[in-house]
């Protein structure tokens, strides 16, 4: 996934007014659980309200906040208990002395993919050719992803024939701004891509980028460049990553996250890894719901599939938990016991019968 910009929104606590003679909270008691701004995390949190407190009768309430105001306030107040989705490299040091003082427990690597990022293909090209499995094979193979489009601009000089078609095979580039832009583009330089009949391609915006691979869909052709997930796009347009090589973390922040470089080598993205943690004060006190929270995960393809029923319906983080319990069963049965499951099942059915009186 590409890298996540930190907003410095400050942790909306006012929300959250548990009161300590609580009759309604079990041994579980009260959890506060971070919810953060993008929508898989948004939908998370969502999911582990409703089944916190419809299977496990925790008072479970939701805290409005980002990564880092909320990781830093739950070292130093302890609050939230819960940040269901944590992409751990952005505070990975400061996590590591927290995790060895006993501050913090580790949960469930809640998206057990990571988050990618790399070169991705078509699935149709990749069972249409079998033989590309790494982004060497790829390159290998220029006329299979030349791009007729010629309205945005690309970063190397486009070869056309004697019809002024364009005839060079083309690697979509990170939108501007992005660091993947950056390291797209030395990974381009080090696979040496432009002597193999490529051209790096200027997506300009997320926009572009996505309207570039819904367009090769639509015409079933060759694609060839940067995309990240879990997202909504990879739900409705199935790709598949190709392979770079193992990840050379040295190197990577030496040169190819360096603008320009002087000697790229070739390199793959870090995978992202990405975590739910709780204070352990409240792992010590919750019991059974650590069995919940240290297996509750799911992957990538049915995060990309729930993101893009999101953005169809346009609709809100609550009501996507709801659509996840009622329609992934297969999937969210695994996190709980039988017991667990029939009362979240049945206190969904009661608030549907109260939702139609």
């Amino acid at each position: 996934m590409r890298t996540k910009r930190i907003h410095a929104s400050l942790l909306v606590v006012a929300s959250l007014m548990f009161g300590s003679n609580n009759a309604s909270a079990t041994e579980c008691g009260d959890v506060s659980i971070a919810s953060m701004s993008w929508s898989s995390a948004e939908v998370v949190a969502e999911i582990d309200k409703i089944i916190l407190s419809a299977g496990y009768g925790c008072n479970a309430q939701l805290a409005t906040t980002e990564t880092m105001p909320a990781f830093q306030s739950m070292l130093e107040t302890g609050f939230p208990d819960l940040i269901p989705e944590l992409w751990i490299n952005a505070v990975r040091s400061e996590l590591d002395v927290a995790l060895g003082s006993g501050e913090l427990t580790m949960a469930a690597q809640v998206l057990s993919d990571g988050g990618e990022e790399g070169w991705w293909i078509p699935k149709y090209l990749a069972d249409e050719h079998p033989e590309i499995k790494s982004a060497a094979d790829a390159l290998a193979r220029p006329e299979l992803f030349v791009d007729t489009d010629t309205d945005t601009d690309s970063d190397t000089d486009t070869d056309t024939d004697l019809d002024g078609e364009t005839t060079s095979g083309v690697v979509h580039n990170c939108p501007n701004g992005w660091g993947c832009q950056i390291s797209s583009g030395n990974l381009f330089r080090a696979y040496e891509a432009e002597a193999k009949g490529f051209v790096l391609k200027n997506t300009g915006s997320a926009a572009g980028l996505d309207a570039s691979i819904a367009k090769a869909y639509e015409n079933n052709e060759g694609w060839l460049g940067y995309y990240w997930a879990p997202t909504s796009l990879l739900g409705r347009y199935e790709m598949v990553k190709l392979d770079m090589g193992e990840h050379n973390r040295a190197h990577w922040h030496s040169c190819t996250a360096i603008p320009n470089c002087e000697e790229p080598l070739v390199n793959s993205w870090p995978t992202s890894d990405v975590y739910s943690v709780v204070t352990t004060e409240f792992s010590e006190r919750a019991g059974v719901v650590m069995d919940y929270l240290s297996v509750r995960q799911w992957d990538n393809l049915t995060v990309n599939k729930l993101l893009l029923w999101i953005g169809d319906n346009q609709s809100t983080g609550s009501e996507a938990a709801m659509h996840f319990l009622e329609n992934y069963e297969d999937v969210w049965s695994e996190w709980v016991s039988v017991d667990v499951f029939d009362k979240v099942k049945a206190s969904m059915a009661a608030d549907a019968t109260n939702a139609s009186d």
